[in-house]
């Protein structure tokens, strides 16, 4: 239902999720390849379809490490601050991510509940000394006591461990900073889903996979 070819709009999506470019860039790259398009429509490209790509690629993403490690970096939404919690696995794969504009206990908590879902119960998971972190881990292991599931997190809190994860964040605000913050939590979680989804791609976690169709 949308006036360009679906490829068109793929490899725009794409385009800005992979390299460090504005929409208005983009909108002049794209000119200069016959493709005349609004800067605002690439915006919406990238809010619409950005979360799909990262749906399939959870689907697609391969097995990985119970050792994870978790912190958090930031990025700009509505010209502040915000909070975006990441936690990779040992080897360096992408396990999940969250953006949140409170540090706290409700956030962890949510943040470990939705990673534990998605990729499985980790046997540790190493943080940073951040007290809310740490009773985010707890509260889940409460959870996964009182549930049955017969297995709870050991949890690790030595900073040096998660290098890994502090280099990881690198790609990410190289990619995340160029685009001068977002106007809301929605369209900055789509953009990051997108950007997630790239950097998984580069790192090998989907076979290579291309994404030629959704």
């Amino acid at each position: 239902g949308m006036h360009y070819p679906q490829s068109v709009i793929l490899h725009a999506v794409l385009f800005y999720l992979r390299y460090a470019v504005s929409y208005r860039d983009l909108e002049e790259i794209l000119a200069e390849r016959g493709v005349r398009v609004d800067h605002a429509t690439l915006n919406r490209w990238v809010v619409r379809f950005a979360p799909l790509i990262a749906a399939e690629a959870q689907i697609r993403k391969g097995p990985t490490a119970v050792s994870w490690r978790m912190d958090e970096t930031y990025i700009k939404v509505k010209g502040k601050w915000t909070y975006l919690y990441r936690a990779v696995d040992r080897d360096g794969n992408t396990l999940d991510f969250m953006p949140s504009e409170r540090r706290d206990l409700a956030a962890a908590r949510r943040f470990f509940k939705r990673a534990v879902s998605t990729n499985g119960v980790p046997d540790r998971v190493v943080i940073d000394k951040s007290g809310a972190n740490l009773a985010g881990l707890q509260a889940v292991n409460v959870i996964l006591k009182f549930t049955g599931a017969g297995q709870t997190i050991m949890i690790r809190q030595v900073k040096y461990l998660n290098n890994i994860l502090e280099q990881d964040h690198r790609f990410i605000k190289r990619i995340t900073d160029p685009m001068m913050g977002f106007k809301a939590v929605h369209s900055a979680a789509a953009t990051v889903a997108g950007v997630e989804t790239v950097h998984m791609i580069r790192k090998g976690q989907l076979g290579g996979t291309r994404f030629t169709a959704f």
